[in-house]
C-alpha cells in the first residue's frame, strides 16, 4: 500500500490482505445459508475470492462430503476465520489460535461483540485483543464500530485492514452514516472493509462509491428470496460502484445545467 497516498492506493484493481492479492471486493459469509451447496453457489456467483467462517459455529475439523469444507475448499478460496459469537477478549485469543491451528493461516477476522441486542463491538476490547493478536503475529481485520479514533488506534496496532459496520448485523439497513465512513476513509491507509447492514446492491454501490476497498457480507444473500441471483447483483453492485469512484463522479448543483453548449445556437425564424 503507498501510504502517501491512500486513494491512489485503493483505486488499485488489487489489493493485499497480509499474504493474499484479491481482485474481487465481495467477500461473503457461510451463516443462514438453505445448505452448504446454496452457500457455495452464492460464492460462485458473487464472484468472490475470501469467505468467512465462524470457528465457533462450523466444525472446521470435518472434512467428509457434508461438511463445510467440502463445498468450499481451502485451496480455491481463502478462508477467513471470525471470532463470531465471542464476548471477551479471552474468548476472542483462544477462538483465533484455534483457527490458525485448523486452517494454518495467519488471518483473522476479530469479532469481540458488547451487546446481544445490538451486536455492536466492544471497542476497548477489540482494540485490547487486536494489539495481542498483531504481537501473536496475526493478520488481524477487525470488526468494528464507524468510530474514525478507534480505526486509527487499530491501524497504528498493526492490523491489516478496518471493518467498520454500515449498520447493525443483519439490519440490512445500508449505509447510515456516510460522513463516518468518509472520514475513516480520508483518516486511515489500510485497506477499510465495510462490514454489515449492507441489504441489496445499490447498498454495496454506495460503500465503494465513497470509496471501500471492499465490502463484506452475509445475510444481504443468504436471506434474500433468491440468494444465487441476490450474489449477482451484489457482485454488480460492487462492481458499479467501484468503476463510478475510480471515474469521479460529475460535482453537484443546485441549479440546472444545460447539457448541451449554449454558444453557436441556430437562429430560428
Amino acid at each position: 500500500m503507498n501510504a502517501a497516498n491512500p486513494d491512489e492506493a485503493r483505486s488499485s484493481s488489487t489489493y493485499r490482505l497480509g499474504p493474499h492479492e484479491f481482485r474481487s471486493r465481495l467477500i461473503i459469509g457461510t451463516g443462514k445459508y438453505a445448505s452448504f451447496e446454496q452457500n457455495r453457489l452464492a460464492l460462485d456467483a458473487s464472484g468472490a475470492e475470501m469467505v468467512t467462517v465462524a470457528v465457533r459455529r462450523v466444525d472446521l475439523g470435518a472434512r467428509g462430503s457434508d461438511s463445510l469444507l467440502s463445498h468450499i475448499p481451502p485451496d480455491r478460496f481463502v478462508l477467513l476465520p471470525n471470532t463470531a459469537g465471542c464476548t471477551t477478549v479471552e474468548e476472542a485469543l483462544v477462538t483465533a489460535r484455534l483457527a490458525r491451528e485448523l486452517l494454518d493461516t495467519p488471518l483473522i477476522k476479530l469479532e469481540v461483540i458488547g451487546d446481544p441486542r445490538t451486536l455492536f463491538p466492544d471497542v476497548p476490547a477489540t482494540i485490547e485483543a487486536a494489539r495481542i493478536l498483531v504481537s501473536d503475529s496475526f493478520c488481524v481485520l477487525p470488526y468494528i464500530t464507524d468510530d474514525v479514533v478507534a480505526c486509527m488506534r487499530l491501524q497504528d496496532l498493526g492490523c491489516a485492514a478496518v471493518m467498520p459496520l454500515a449498520a447493525p448485523i443483519g439490519s440490512g439497513l445500508g449505509i447510515r452514516n456516510p460522513v463516518n465512513l468518509r472520514i475513516i476513509l480520508e483518516s486511515v491507509e489500510v485497506p477499510v472493509i465495510v462490514d454489515a447492514g449492507v441489504g441489496t446492491a445499490s447498498d454495496a454501490a454506495i460503500a465503494m462509491e465513497l470509496g471501500a476497498t471492499a465490502v463484506l457480507m452475509n445475510t444481504g444473500i443468504a436471506a434474500a428470496k433468491d440468494p444465487i441471483k441476490m450474489a449477482r447483483a451484489m457482485r454488480a453492485g460492487v462492481e458499479a460502484g467501484r468503476l463510478a469512484y475510480e471515474a469521479g463522479r460529475m460535482p453537484r448543483r443546485l441549479h440546472a445545467a444545460a447539457s448541451s453548449p449554449e454558444e453557436g445556437l441556430i437562429e430560428l425564424p
